[in-house]
C-alpha cells in the first residue's frame, strides 16, 4: 500500500520539509468530504501527515482536553453538517388509495361498472342509465378510500415509534464538562466518551482508551471484533463497542459518514408479517376459495335460470341489450359475492389492534420495536426478569461497609485512620468507569452506572476529592468491568512513583483475589482462613439484608510495569467490602402476583449474590416454597437430565454469566415454554435474540441491547412488562372477536344470496349493498372490535398455548347459532315476505328487498355489541366508555339511514316507513338474547378456566343448576 501511495503522489518525494503540513492543513480545515473520506478510507498516511488526532484537532480548532464550545455548535453544524441520516420520503396519501385499488376483486368490479354505464347509456340514456354503474363506483371509491385512511394514519404511527427507537444519547466532553447529549447534535470535533454496549454515534478518530473492541458486522459483515489503538484509530458510525472505553474525536457526521452513505442506498424495510398474521392470511386464503366457489355457482345458477327462462319464451335467439344488462348485473353480483367472502380484514384487524396497542403501550412507558412481540408476549408463559432496576428502583446508596476489621454504618459517619482513608479513596476514584462533573455554576454530578455512582458518592462524602486524585494519579491500564469477568482493575502510578493496581467486583470473586487485608489499625496482615471465613460471614449478612456487596482491594507491584501484559490476578490486598441498598420498587410486588395469577412464572436472573438475590426475590414474592435458587457455577455443572428436572422449579439465579442466561432460555424454550427475558447489558443480546420476546432497559440498557430487543421499557419497571402482557392478550382476544363477527357475516350474506338465486333467480342483495356489507364487517368491524383497550381480568386466566387453536370450540357455537337465527329470518322473509309484511302493489319486490337488506345490516349491528364478549353475558361492560366502537356504530347506523333514505337510485332501495324500520330493528336486537342462550351452551370442559378472561363466573351448567 505506502509503494503504491508513492507511486500515487510523486510529488509528495519533492515538498520541501515545511510545505507538508501547511498544505495538508488548508486541504482538510473546512473541507467535510476530505476529513471524512480519510476515515472512511482508513487512510493512515494523511493521519500522519497531519500529526495524528492532535493535528486533526488543530485542523477541526478544537481542544482535546476542552472539547467543542457550545457558541461554536452553529457554526461548526453550517460548515461540517447535522448528524442526522436523509430519511426516505414517505408514501403519500394518494400512494395507499393508488395501493388500495390493486386489490383484483375490485378492479373487475370497476370494469363491470363501467360496462355497466355504457350499456345502460345505450338502452336507458342518461342520467338513468348510469344509476346501477355510478353505485358501484362510489361504494367502492368508500372502501378504498377507508381502507387508504386507515393504512396512511398507522404508517404516520410507525413513523412516529421509529423517531423514539432512534432517540439515543452519548456522553460527551463540551465547555471542559463532560456531559450528556443527543447523538443528533453531535458535531465534528466533539470528543465522545464510548463504553461498552454504546453504538459509535459518528465517524472519528481514537483519541485514548483501554481495550477497545469494535463489532464492525452492521457494516462489513465480519462477526469478528477488531481491535482499536493507537495503531488502527478509525472508529465508523453505526459499529459498537464489544469491550473497553475511549475516547474519540468525531470527523464526519450525518450524511458524510460510512453509515449514512450506505443508509442513502437502502430503502425503508416494512414490518414482517406477524404470526397471528400468517396464521389468519391462511384462514382468509381458504374462505376466499369457498366464497370464489359459490361465487361461481351463484353465476351460473343465476345465468342458467336466464336461459332457460328465454327458451320457454321463444326468445332465446332474440338478445336485447336489456338481457346483456341482467347478464352483467350476475356476474357482478357473482364478484361482489367474492369481495365479501374475501375476508381482507382478517390480516387488518391484527395490524389494526396491534397498532393501537403500540400506541398505548407508548403512554405506560414500551417502546414496540417489533409488531409481533405485543402478539407473543400475550402468550408468555415464563419471565426471566433481571434484579437491579428492573425488580429494583437503581437508586442505589452504600448503607453499610466492612473496613479495617470491621462493620460501619456509614450514617454514624465513622472516621476512618488516614492510611486506610487514603487507599480507599485511591481505590473509589481510580478503579471506576464513570466520572464526577461539575457544570458552569459547580453544581457536582456523577455520570455512570448507579453502582459506580453509589460508590463515588460515598468517596465524596468522606470528603474525597475526584479531581485532585485523578490529576495526582497516572492511570497506566484499564480493563473495564464486563458481566463475565464480574470485576473491574485499573493499574496506576501514584506520585511517589510506587505502581499499584486496584481490584473491585463480586465479593468472593474479588476476595479469592485476596491474601491479605487491611486491619483496624490500618496495617497489611495475612488473610488467614479464620478470616476469610469471618470476611465470607460479613458478606452474607449484608446480602441477608438485601444490599448489594463489592469488593475493593489493591496490590503494590515491583518496579514498572509491563501495559502489554495482563493485570495481576492473585496477591491482592482487602481494603473494603461495600453494601449498597437497592429498594424494590413500588408496585413490583402486585405485578408478580399479577404474573403467578395470569400463569406466567418469574425468575429472577442477576448477576448478584445468591444470598442477596433471595431476599429480594423473597420480598417481591418470586421466591416461593416449591422454589430452587441455583448459582450459575452450579447451573452450567447439571446434566440434561437433571436441567429437565430443576428448570421447571428454578425461581432464582444468582452470580449467573451471560451465557448461563442464555442457555436457561434455550432449556426453557426446548420443555415449550414461551420466554421472555429483560437484559440491559452487552452481555445479554444472546439471551434477548434467543427468547420469544426481548425486553431492553430504556435507562439502564446499553444500544446493543436495545437492537436485540423486542421491547424497550423506557423506565426500566417491571409492572411495565406485566403491562405489555396485558395489551398483548387483549390483542389475541380481539381478533378472535372480530373473526368470531365476520364469520358470522360471511356465512350468511354468501347462503342467502346462493339459496335465494338457486330457488327465485334473483339475488335479493345487490352489488352496491353488499360492498356496504363488507366495509361494515371489514374496515368498520375490524376498527370497532380490534381497539377494545384490556381489563385486569386478562390476567386471571391462564396463557393461551403456542399449539391451541385460534378459532375455539366456543366461538364456533356463537357463529353457527347467530348464523342460524340470521338465515332463518332471512330466508322467511324472501321467500314468504310478502304476504307476511302484508306488501302489495307495484313496488312490493323493492320494498320487500330493501327491508332484507336493512334487517341484514341491524342484524350484523347488534352482533357486533354480541361479539364484545365471547363467553360472557355482560356484552355492555366498558362499551360506553369505548369511544372507537360507540363511533363506529353510530356512523354505521346513520350511512344506513342516508342509504336507505336517500341513495335508493344508486344502492337499489326504496323508504321504509317507521314500522318497518323498527320491525328491523326488533328482529336485529333479538339476536342479543339469541346470544345469551348460546352462551349458556357448555362446548369445552375446561370452558370456566380457559375462557374465564374477564372476571365473570361462567354460568352454572349440568348438574351445578340444580
Amino acid at each position: 500500500m505506502r509503494f503504491m501511495d508513492a507511486a500515487a503522489h510523486p510529488q509528495n518525494m519533492t515538498r520541501e520539509p515545511h510545505q507538508p503540513r501547511d498544505i495538508k492543513h488548508s486541504e482538510y480545515s473546512k473541507n467535510p468530504d476530505k476529513l471524512a473520506s480519510m476515515v472512511r478510507n482508513y487512510d493512515m498516511k494523511a493521519l500522519r501527515s497531519l500529526n495524528g488526532v492532535n493535528g486533526i484537532a488543530e485542523v477541526v480548532n478544537v481542544s482535546i482536553d476542552e472539547g467543542v464550545k457550545s457558541t461554536d455548535i452553529p457554526t461548526r453544524q453550517e460548515t461540517y453538517g447535522i448528524n442526522k441520516y436523509t430519511e426516505k420520503p414517505s408514501k403519500s396519501f394518494f400512494m395507499f388509495i393508488w395501493d388500495a385499488l390493486h386489490d383484483l376483486t375490485l378492479i373487475i368490479l370497476i370494469v363491470c361498472a363501467i360496462v355497466s354505464i355504457g350499456v345502460g347509456l345505450a338502452t336507458e340514456g342518461f342520467p338513468n342509465g348510469i344509476y346501477d354503474g355510478l353505485g358501484i363506483l362510489l361504494s367502492i371509491l368508500l372502501v378504498v378510500t377507508v381502507t387508504a385512511v386507515s393504512d396512511y394514519k398507522q404508517s404516520l404511527q410507525f413513523k412516529d415509534l421509529d423517531k423514539e427507537k432512534k432517540k439515543i444519547a452519548c456522553h460527551v466532553t463540551r465547555d471542559t464538562c463532560r456531559q450528556k447529549v443527543s447523538i443528533y447534535d453531535l458535531v465534528v470535533g466533539d470528543v465522545v466518551h464510548l463504553s461498552i454496549g454504546d453504538q459509535v454515534p459518528a465517524d472519528g478518530i481514537f483519541i485514548s482508551g483501554y481495550n477497545l473492541l469494535i463489532d464492525e458486522s452492521s457494516l462489513t459483515g465480519e462477526s469478528d471484533p477488531v481491535i482499536i489503538n493507537e495503531k488502527k484509530p478509525f472508529l465508523l458510525a453505526g459499529t459498537k463497542v464489544q469491550d473497553g472505553s475511549a475516547k474519540m474525536l468525531v470527523t464526519a457526521v450525518g450524511m458524510k459518514t460510512e453509515w449514512g452513505k450506505l443508509m442513502e442506498t437502502l430503502s425503508e424495510e416494512g414490518e414482517d408479517e406477524t404470526p397471528l398474521q400468517v396464521k389468519l392470511n391462511g384462514v382468509a386464503t381458504i374462505i376466499g376459495k369457498i366464497g370464489l366457489v359459490f361465487a361461481i355457482l351463484t353465476f351460473l345458477v343465476l345465468t342458467v335460470r336466464f336461459l332457460i327462462e328465454k327458451a320457454m319464451r321463444n326468445e332465446f335467439t332474440t338478445w336485447s341489450s336489456a338481457d346483456a344488462l341482467s347478464m352483467l348485473d350476475y356476474f357482478a353480483t357473482a364478484v361482489t359475492i367474492i369481495v365479501v367472502a374475501v375476508p381482507e380484514g382478517l390480516p387488518l384487524a391484527v395490524t389494526l389492534s396491534l397498532a393501537f396497542a403500540m400506541k398505548e403501550l407508548m403512554k405506560d412507558k414500551a417502546l414496540v420495536r417489533h409488531l409481533s412481540a405485543c402478539e407473543t408476549m400475550g402468550s408468555s408463559t415464563v419471565i426471566c426478569t433481571d434484579k437491579t432496576g428492573t425488580l429494583t428502583t437503581n437508586h442505589m446508596v452504600v448503607t453499610k461497609i466492612f473496613v479495617s476489621g470491621e462493620i460501619k454504618d456509614v450514617k454514624d459517619n465513622a472516621k476512618l485512620p488516614e492510611r486506610v482513608s487514603d487507599v480507599l479513596l485511591q481505590g473509589i476514584f481510580e478503579c471506576t468507569g464513570s466520572e464526577v462533573v461539575k457544570d458552569k455554576s459547580g453544581k457536582t454530578s456523577i455520570l455512570g452506572t448507579p453502582t459506580e455512582s453509589a460508590i463515588l458518592q460515598y468517596g465524596l462524602d468522606l470528603g474525597g476529592d475526584f479531581e485532585t486524585v485523578r490529576r495526582e494519579i497516572k492511570m497506566l491500564k484499564m480493563e473495564p468491568f464486563n458481566s463475565a469477568k464480574k470485576k473491574m482493575s485499573v493499574i496506576v502510578t501514584l506520585p511517589e512513583g510506587q505502581t499499584r493496581a486496584f481490584c473491585k467486583g463480586a465479593s468472593e470473586i474479588v476476595l479469592g483475589l485476596c491474601d491479605k487485608m487491611i486491619d483496624g489499625n490500618g496495617e497489611v496482615v495475612p488473610l488467614s482462613e479464620e478470616k476469610v471465613k469471618f470476611v465470607t460471614n460479613v458478606i452474607e449478612e449484608f446480602a441477608v439484608e438485601a444490599l448489594r456487596t463489592l469488593c475493593l482491594a489493591y496490590l503494590d507491584v515491583e518496579g514498572s510495569f509491563d501495559c502489554e501484559k495482563n493485570l495481576p490476578e492473585s496477591g491482592y490486598t482487602l481494603i473494603a467490602v461495600v453494601g449498597i441498598k437497592d429498594p424494590l420498587r413500588p408496585g413490583v410486588k402486585e405485578a408478580v402476583e399479577t404474573c403467578l395469577a395470569a400463569g406466567i412464572t418469574v425468575r429472577m436472573v442477576t448477576g448478584d449474590n445468591i444470598n442477596t438475590a433471595k431476599a429480594i426475590a423473597k420480598e417481591c414474592g418470586i421466591l416461593t416454597e416449591g422454589g430452587i435458587a441455583i448459582e450459575g457455577p452450579d447451573f452450567r455443572t447439571k446434566t440434561i437430565q437433571e436441567l429437565n428436572e430443576i428448570a421447571p422449579r428454578i425461581q432464582v439465579m444468582a452470580r449467573s454469566s451471560p451465557t448461563d442466561k442464555h442457555e436457561l432460555v434455550k432449556h426453557l424454550k426446548a420443555m415449550s415454554e414461551v420466554v421472555a427475558v429483560t437484559g440491559d447489558g452487552t452481555n445479554d443480546a444472546p439471551a434477548l435474540h434467543e427468547s420469544d420476546i426481548g425486553f431492553a432497559m430504556g435507562i439502564a440498557g446499553t444500544e446493543v441491547a436495545k437492537e436485540q430487543a423486542d421491547v424497550i421499557v423506557m423506565d426500566d419497571d417491571f409492572a411495565t412488562i406485566v403491562k405489555v402482557a396485558k395489551w398483548g392478550r387483549a390483542v389475541y382476544i380481539n381478533i378472535q372477536k372480530f373473526v368470531q363477527f365476520q364469520l358470522t357475516v360471511n356465512i350468511v350474506a354468501l347462503m342467502i344470496n346462493f339459496v335465494s338465486a338457486c330457488i327465485t333467480g334473483s339475488a335479493p342483495l345487490t352489488a352496491v349493498q353488499l360492498l356496504w356489507v363488507n366495509l361494515i364487517m371489514d374496515t368498520l368491524g375490524a376498527l370497532a372490535l380490534a381497539t377494545e383497550p384490556p381489563n385486569d381480568g386478562l390476567m386471571k386466566r391462564q396463557p393461551v398455548k403456542r399449539t391451541d387453536s385460534f378459532i375455539t370450540k366456543t366461538m364456533w357455537r356463537n357463529i353457527i347459532g347467530q348464523s342460524i337465527y340470521q338465515m332463518a329470518v332471512l330466508f322467511v322473509l324472501n321467500f314468504a315476505g310478502k304476504p307476511i309484511l302484508n306488501l302489495h302493489g307495484p313496488d312490493s319486490t323493492a320494498i320487500l328487498n330493501t327491508f332484507i337488506f336493512n334487517t341484514f345490516v341491524f342484524c350484523q349491528v347488534f352482533n357486533e355489541i354480541n361479539s364484545r364478549e365471547i363467553d360472557k353475558i355482560n356484552i355492555f361492560r366498558g362499551m360506553f366508555s369505548s369511544w372507537i366502537f360507540l363511533g363506529v356504530m353510530i356512523s354505521t347506523v346513520v350511512f344506513q339511514v342516508i342509504i336507505v333514505e336517500f341513495l335508493g337510485t344508486f344502492a337499489s332501495t326504496v323508504p321504509l316507513d317507521w314500522e318497518l324500520w323498527g320491525l328491523s330493528i326488533v328482529i336485529g336486537l333479538v339476536s342479543m338474547p339469541i346470544a345469551v342462550v348460546l352462551k349458556c351452551i357448555p362446548v369445552e370442559k375446561t370452558a370456566a378456566v380457559k375462557e374465564q378472561h374477564d372476571g365473570y363466573e361462567s354460568l352454572p351448567n349440568g348438574p351445578e343448576i340444580v
